[in-house]
């Protein structure tokens, strides 16, 4: 039986324990600006934000909706000193509104977000941000003309082991990114019947994986994507439409990004992230997406196992839109800006194409979703 030395592996390396490094990955708060924020949208997805919110001390004042008693129930369940309104018109109108958080879906958001911008408020926009990048670059015009802040709910920036790592790296610790590996098998069985999720495409790759493709820009900014390539597969078993499988490569000039993804793991569900760099490597897993207890942080001094505090659907929610209300108070443009976001966008619409045609695909060649009718 050969040595593992005739294969060229090195023995195992003693690895001595280091002291955690400072990583700030928290979501942060405004020093002193609090201002009154509005609500656009308050259908399923809107309890993490105003739940989120509250526990921050932020001020919810306003909440719209076309269905004035789901409004109405969540201003009584999280703020019931704030308005309700049947037409989010009025609440535009309000001069005391500073910031508003528009949630509904893409299409009905889009003329929303406008008009948002037309009153002058700061806005926050649910994902994905749009379906069309030139009508994201138009919003990101008029937001710069007016001087109000746009930025987008990508939440997943501040899942405590996303936030951990993008700190991280961008701090230096691992040196240049060379690799990363996303290894997803969730059960998201429970979309069986639900339209909304059932009628799109490829469900995994846009509705899910539009917050791999966002953490993706983040974990290697500074390097720019050659190509995408993408595929996705259904089989007879699945209790849904949308291919429940899907992977993606991302080629850099100098490094690679792959995504493996299983959306219908009923037994073992697992997240796994590995980043490696030229200075280290760095590795968060947990039993989902909304539990990753630990990072690993391996350097040439030795390793250490860093607990994290928090959760995605809490840390995420507070995360956005602290950071928001962050550069509004310090005059600057917020690190989940629409612009930045438009860069995320670019790769999510090439792994579409790429998975509809089965090619390679250049990052902001496709301009629009894939089967999107402007």
């Amino acid at each position: 039986m050969p040595d593992d030395d005739d294969y060229g592996l090195s023995p195992d390396k003693e690895t001595k324990p280091i002291a955690p490094p400072p990583v700030d990955y928290l979501p942060g708060k405004p020093e002193s600006y609090n201002p009154r924020i509005g609500l656009i949208g308050t259908g399923g997805i809107s309890e993490f934000h105003l739940k989120n919110y509250k526990a921050c001390g932020f001020d919810v004042a306003a909440l719209a909706s076309r269905t004035r008693s789901k409004a109405e129930a969540k201003r009584d369940e999280f703020y019931p000193d704030a308005t309700v309104h049947d037409d989010h018109r009025e609440l535009l109108e309000r001069d005391d509104i500073e910031v508003v958080d528009v949630t509904p879906h893409p299409e009905d958001r889009l003329p929303i977000l406008f008009e948002a911008l037309e009153a002058g408020k700061h806005v926050l926009s649910q994902k994905p941000f749009v379906l069309d990048l030139d009508e994201g670059q138009k919003l990101v015009d008029l937001a710069e003309s007016t001087g109000r802040r746009i930025a987008v709910n990508q939440n997943g920036r501040w899942a405590p082991h996303f936030s951990y790592l993008r700190n991280a790296i961008a701090s230096g610790l691992i040196g240049r990114v060379t690799s990363v590996d996303f290894s997803l098998q969730w059960d998201q069985t429970w979309i069986k019947g639900i339209s909304a999720f059932e009628e799109i495409p490829h469900m995994v790759l846009f509705d899910f994986a539009v917050h791999w493709f966002d953490i993706t820009c983040c974990l290697m900014d500074g390097q720019s994507p050659e190509s995408v390539y993408a595929s996705a597969v259904r089989y007879p078993e699945q209790v849904y439409q949308p291919p429940a499988l899907g992977s993606v490569i991302v080629d850099y000039p100098e490094a690679q990004v792959r995504m493996a993804f299983n959306a219908h793991t009923k037994l073992g569900e697992e997240d796994v992230t590995t980043v490696v760099g030229t200075h280290g490597t760095l590795r968060t897993r947990g039993p989902g997406l909304n539990d990753q207890p630990q990072a690993e942080v391996h350097l040439e001094d030795g390793s250490v196992i860093v607990p994290l505090k928090g959760c995605w659907f809490d840390s995420g929610f507070q995360g956005t839109m602290g950071e928001l209300l962050c550069a509004i108070e310090a005059d600057r443009e917020p690190t989940h800006s629409a612009r930045n976001n438009l860069k995320s966008l670019e790769l999510c619409f090439a792994a579409l194409k790429s998975a509809d045609t089965g090619q390679p695909v250049k990052p902001g060649s496709v301009r629009a979703l894939p089967n999107f009718n402007k």
